[in-house]
């Protein structure tokens, strides 16, 4: 008899005692499912973006500061993408940033994002934003206030989130946020800003180093699994804020730890944080997008990097099946996303198809984006 999707995730995130309890199951459960399902016949389609920076300028012009305009909607920081976006069943997104008008800024900073909830929440509302990771670099930027603030807001307008939280164990407690007929399991972890991490007793994110050889990360991240495992979701997304910013090209720690969670039953590797487009995997019909660059941000954009060009990934469920991916491109345009075309939208098609061909993955062109099979006959 096949394991269930509750035993797999269990029994990897014991390691390896609990794996050979089950005799083998993770090895099993793998191979046996292709092409990958979740449970139900039912259809779905989630998007995932890289980070959305809220603040700062951003902020100042949606919100009603100096640079916005007075008649401004919320959900105009969304751009042409607006209709892209409420098509989907749900969106995944990493929060850079508080959503707070309080707190004081965290000392020996360089910068801080934070956004005025008065306008942030209708405009993830209106971008139908099912879930908001908060394991990231700046979501302690103004304090344990702010962080608190976050929590609540995101709590109030019933968008599931992860990530962070009043100590370590709330930290790292998953999220399961229901989209379409589906529940979907989330859980959140970053390698960024060490200080920033949860303690005993201690606000903070669900900071640990993501290398599956360390015996922390083990500890931590399969103690959310078995955690997220008793919820029996449809579908199990690990949401990563990791690695070095502007590389194109994740390492090999990262690769590892990766295939480590797709092995421990983890169906979606959601990857943000470099601030540019890194390439996709296809790893046991499972889905690992190392980096899915900035959706929104004010940034001062480096020409050789174009980290003003990023994608909209969104994945295709049908029939019960992980069908495909298709990848949108997107730019960023005064402090706003906007559909890419032309020669910007062939070059991120271009970087995604090099990225992605690297680690072996099948890319088509899809119109103005790309599409990349998970299923095998």
């Amino acid at each position: 008899m096949a394991p269930t999707r509750r035993a797999v995730l269990a029994a990897a995130a014991g390691g390896v005692a609990g794996a050979a309890a089950l005799g083998g199951a993770v090895r099993r459960r793998t191979r046996r499912t292709v092409p990958p399902t979740v449970s139900g016949d039912g259809d779905a389609r989630i998007g995932f973006v890289g980070d959305v920076m809220l603040g700062r300028n951003v902020n100042d012009r949606w919100s009603g500061g100096a640079d916005s305009q007075s008649d401004a909607d919320p959900a105009g920081v969304w751009g042409s993408t607006l209709d892209s976006l409420q098509s989907l069943d749900g969106l995944f997104l990493n929060l850079e940033g508080c959503l707070s008008t309080r707190g004081e800024r965290r000392p020996d900073r360089t910068y801080y994002f934070r956004a005025d909830p008065a306008w942030a929440i209708p405009a993830l509302d209106a971008a139908g934003t099912a879930y908001a990771s908060l394991a990231n670099n700046h979501l302690l930027d103004y304090g344990p206030v702010a962080l608190g603030d976050t929590v609540d807001h995101l709590t109030d307008a019933g968008i599931a989130h992860a990530g962070a939280g009043n100590d370590r164990a709330a930290a790292t407690e998953p999220a399961v946020a229901t989209v379409g007929d589906l529940d979907v399991g989330v859980v959140a972890f970053t390698d960024q800003s060490r200080s920033y991490g949860a303690g005993p007793g201690r606000p903070g994110t669900a900071w640990t180093p993501l290398d599956p050889r360390n015996p922390v990360t083990r500890e931590r991240v399969g103690g959310a699994l078995r955690q997220v495992s008793r919820r029996d979701p449809d579908l199990v997304v690990a949401s990563l804020h990791w690695g070095p910013n502007w590389e194109v090209r994740p390492s090999g720690t990262q690769r590892r730890f990766a295939r480590w969670l797709v092995d421990a039953g983890v169906d979606v590797v959601h990857g943000h944080s470099a601030h540019v487009i890194q390439g996709v995997e296809v790893y046991r019909g499972r889905p690992i997008v190392y980096d899915a660059g900035d959706y929104v941000d004010d940034y001062v954009i480096k020409p050789d990097l174009h980290n003003d060009r990023s994608v909209r990934v969104e994945l295709a469920i049908e029939d019960g099946r992980l069908d495909r991916l298709h990848v949108a491109p997107v730019e960023i345009v005064d402090e706003r996303v906007e559909t890419a075309a032309g020669d910007v939208a062939a070059w991120v098609r271009d970087r995604m198809r090099t990225l992605s061909e690297a680690f072996g993955t099948t890319v088509e062109r899809d119109g103005r984006g790309l599409s990349i099979p998970l299923a095998t006959d």
